[in-house]
């Protein structure tokens, strides 16, 4: 009987169901992206390491060998770093400003910015909900092209719950126009009569990621730079209301996740990316952890957007793409109207 007993344990042991995967595969597989994406911008330093992040996890999602471990064994992991490296890297983030910095600007350039910003977020919304573009579509493309691009479009989609689909398409928009912004704005600095410093709070001002604002403005000098990043800075703090703004919105029309349940008034990211600002403007943070951060921000914010891309299938983006397309031409030359005049005023 005991060996009985013994036997019947062996066999339930092996015939009982092991459970679905854990994260560990698609933690590796996020990783992996992460690093190829590391190569190609290596590679070809004009496109993103976040472009290309995004770029690889919609391979990813496609190519036959992969396809199948993607939307099974790894699917749990690269959910996790979707939803929860975004945010830790949306945090980071916030060590790179200071009070100190934001001072330095003028009040004029400081007012001027939150007015670029509403103007563009309010236009783009605008006019994407008058296009008839489906689900979040025209509030995330409003978020990216308005204050920090796939960043923005990140954050805003967490807090909304969007759909990945919508995320994408919204990122790959935004990146475009950036990207197009590195070969136009330089060739409009002297046409358009801008000083150096100008031309540098212009592109802080217009350009959508920090990258993309970095390519463009170091084509008039390390002055044009320093203004461009500062701007640009300030345009990322923005985040933080945007998101505080959209969550009571959310409420008041009962528009809460059935996922992830009634959003908290102002998100714990949002409050950690206020804090590290916080803490990089006491001055006390050595300036290689601030490398070793800003380092850690990119890596994570690329295994999300890697992850994010993943979750993607490319036939349902071919549903409104001239009129995404119109949208996002549309609100590349808003922010950058904006931006221009606004640099003009408060020269």
């Amino acid at each position: 009987m005991a060996l009985t007993g013994s036997r019947t344990r062996r066999v339930t042991a092996r015939a009982r169901p092991t459970g679905p995967p854990g994260p560990v595969p698609g933690l590796a597989l996020a990783a992996a992206g992460v690093a190829a994406a590391w190569l190609v911008h290596r590679a070809v330093p004009a496109v993103p390491m976040l472009t290309a992040a995004v770029v690889l996890g919609v391979a990813a999602a496609h190519v036959p060998w992969s396809a199948p471990w993607v939307r099974g064994r790894c699917r749990a992991g690269l959910t996790l770093t979707t939803k929860r490296l975004m945010r830790a890297g949306i945090v980071l983030l916030g060590l790179k400003l200071s009070l100190a910095d934001v001072l330095g600007l003028g009040w004029a350039t400081v007012a001027m910015v939150p007015a670029v910003v509403a103007a563009t977020f309010c236009g783009t919304w605008w006019l994407g909900r008058r296009l008839g573009l489906p689900g979040d579509q025209p509030l995330l493309i409003a978020a990216g092209y308005s204050i920090c691009g796939a960043s923005a479009i990140g954050a805003v989609g967490s807090v909304h719950d969007s759909d990945d689909d919508d995320v994408v398409t919204s990122v790959a928009l935004v990146t475009l126009c950036g990207t197009l912004a590195i070969a136009v704005l330089p060739l409009l600095h002297g046409p358009l009569g801008l000083t150096d410093t100008e031309f540098g709070r212009w592109v802080g001002a217009g350009v959508h990621d920090v990258g993309q604002v970095v390519a463009t403005a170091q084509t008039a000098g390390p002055a044009a730079l320093g203004e461009a990043v500062l701007v640009k800075l300030l345009r990322v703090a923005l985040l933080a209301p945007l998101v505080a703004v959209l969550v009571v919105s959310a409420r008041r029309r009962g528009r809460d996740s059935p996922r992830s349940g009634r959003p908290p008034l102002v998100p714990l990211f949002v409050v950690g990316f206020l804090a590290m600002v916080a803490l990089r403007s006491t001055g006390l943070v050595p300036a290689q952890a601030l490398a070793v951060a800003g380092t850690a921000q990119e890596l994570l914010l690329a295994a999300a957007l890697f992850g994010l891309g993943s979750a993607v299938r490319l036939p349902s983006l071919s549903r409104t793409g001239p009129k995404v397309a119109l949208l996002g031409l549309t609100s590349w030359v808003l922010i950058a109207t904006a931006a221009y005049a606004g640099v003009l005023l408060t020269a």
